[in-house]
């Protein structure tokens, strides 16, 4: 396996870079450019996604008929971790979670009408998407098969009950994708849903206060007291839901760690630069071993995780479902943003504690990476499983 760019994605790889450091960067800088919630507000956002659309720099993972790059997943990942050397790049390309995955499944499992009313106007940054399926316990978390949410058909209709809660992105979005309840077959007992934010029968009961920045929409708990969903609107056959969360999730994993490679060179290069110029007792912080041990070490396992994240996209797109590879990546990645920012926090002392540089705000992000889309414990279970099935070919070559 070769990790070498093609030359047309590394042109475009360095042409994120660019816009990333002109526009994005010092966009952090400016107060007026935060919305309540800590992300970037939204007549900024508008602008710059009319310059990124301007650039070409729109929608990098759907096609090109779509009105997207068209990358494949290591083409994703080259774009992703530049665009998120910078807080606000994701949301502003159009790759940002969850509108993401949530793309990525329909375009890969949604028919031609389904496409053209639900997943078009996402790609075109008309509206904002989430996907609907975790719930407090005793419901699904991180099992699916414990999901308590029913749709039940009457007619050619479903009529959906439940409870969820941390759907990310659920404030703003108009576009849904519901995993429901709709038999006790441990295995095909879910099915896939699409519903509009007009549609009654819904409603957000609370935006979850949460410890770090939110994404647009922030982490909501919805409530389902009678929602009716055409038929029409069900995504592939019933009982396929737990079928169609494996395609999102495995993707959108491994997205949220070319994402968080970016943000942890970031937490670096911040380091880097203070280092370099900061005195104390007679001598330049970066000349101090100690200094260097912890940006080594840093360094070092973003690129070990970097290898894992373009390893696992390979795998992708060789066809393979890549479980093992993208659990190994999730894992590793989370924990090197974490240590990537912790330690350029430490090297810039009080003025990384601060708001004078985004390090605080990367930090408290960082924290969740743990725990969203399957906890590094779940993870390190799957990796267990594989090493009980395979034994010794745990560790084979390819795929």
């Amino acid at each position: 396996m070769d990790f070498t760019l093609p030359p047309e994605v590394d042109v475009l790889r360095l042409k994120v870079r660019a816009f990333v450091d002109a526009h994005l960067i010092p966009l952090e800088s400016q107060p007026e450019a935060y919305d309540a919630h800590e992300n970037i507000a939204d007549e900024a956002l508008q602008r710059m996604r009319g310059l990124a659309k301007g650039q070409g720099l729109w929608s990098p993972q759907m096609p090109r008929d779509r009105g997207g790059l068209g990358l494949n997943t290591q083409g994703m990942a080259a774009f992703y971790e530049e665009a998120n050397r910078s807080i606000f790049g994701p949301v502003v390309f159009n790759c940002a979670a969850p509108d993401d995955g949530n793309m990525f499944v329909l375009n890969k499992v949604a028919r031609d009408d389904q496409k053209a009313a639900w997943l078009q106007p996402i790609v075109d940054g008309d509206v904002r998407s989430a996907f609907v399926m975790t719930e407090p316990a005793p419901g699904g978390g991180s099992d699916p098969s414990m999901i308590r949410t029913r749709a039940e058909r009457r007619g050619d209709k479903w009529i959906v009950h439940g409870h969820k809660w941390f759907i990310t992105g659920a404030g703003v979005a108009s576009h849904f994708i519901l995993i429901a309840k709709t038999s006790d077959d441990p295995r095909k007992g879910l099915t896939a849903f699409l519903f509009h934010k007009d549609q009654p029968g819904w409603r957000i009961e609370r935006r979850i206060p949460i410890m770090g920045p939110e994404e647009h929409g922030g982490h909501c708990e919805l409530i389902f007291d009678g929602l009716e969903i055409p038929d029409e609107n069900r995504l592939m056959e019933i009982g396929d839901g737990l079928k169609l969360t494996q395609i999102r999730l495995g993707t959108a994993r491994l997205t949220h760690c070319m994402r968080w490679l970016g943000l942890s060179q970031r937490a670096l290069s911040i380091a880097r630069e203070y280092v370099e110029g900061r005195e104390g007792f007679g001598i330049k912080l970066g000349d101090r071993e100690s200094v260097q041990l912890l940006l080594g070490d840093a360094a070092m396992q973003i690129d070990i995780g970097r290898l894992l994240t373009m390893r696992a996209a390979w795998a992708l797109d060789q066809g393979d479902k890549a479980r093992k590879q993208v659990s190994m990546a999730k894992i590793q990645v989370a924990d090197a943003l974490h240590q990537a920012v912790d330690t350029a926090i430490q090297l810039n002392g009080a003025r990384g504690y601060s708001k004078d540089t985004v390090l605080e705000w990367i930090y408290r992000y960082a924290r969740q990476a743990r725990l969203v889309d399957g906890a590094s414990e779940v993870h390190k279970m799957v990796l267990n499983r594989f090493l009980s099935q395979e034994g010794d070919d745990f560790w084979r070559w390819g795929v």
